[in-house]
């Protein structure tokens, strides 16, 4: 059974960012479908057209989407690793913003009163971490 899905996946383009996306967005709307009728159907043809590009041989077509779509979600991408990183940072590290340019400046935790120097304006304050 196995060398048999891995001769019928042969040559054809398989999973990728964009397609995980369009199957959680389709699962997220097959649940609000069982209360409001047309998400059923938003969500149906979504999961159709998630197996049709996992399925489809034109790799090229298929990468260029995906390219397009991590291209297009690269700013939302980067807030979510942003907050991800300062969340498993949380016990060890504070974040300020500097008053002037509202720069966000990193310091440990537990160090008491400090002078914290802007690196981009240059501004000096105080803070307590």
């Amino acid at each position: 059974m196995r060398a048999w899905l891995q001769r019928f996946m042969s040559g054809r383009y398989g999973s990728d960012a964009f397609g995980n996306f369009l199957c959680v967005v389709s699962l997220i709307c097959l649940v609000l479908g069982l209360f409001v009728g047309i998400f059923y159907y938003i969500g149906l043809a979504l999961l159709i057209y998630t197996y049709f590009r996992m399925l489809s041989r034109n790799v090229s077509k298929r990468y260029a989407e995906n390219q397009m779509f991590l291209q297009k979600s690269a700013g939302v991408r980067a807030k979510f690793a942003r907050f991800k990183q300062r969340f498993a940072l949380r016990k060890t590290y504070r974040y300020f913003s500097c008053p002037r340019c509202k720069q966000q400046i990193r310091v440990p935790k537990s160090r008491g009163r400090i002078s914290i120097t802007c690196p981009k304006c240059g501004t000096q304050f105080i803070k307590k971490t």
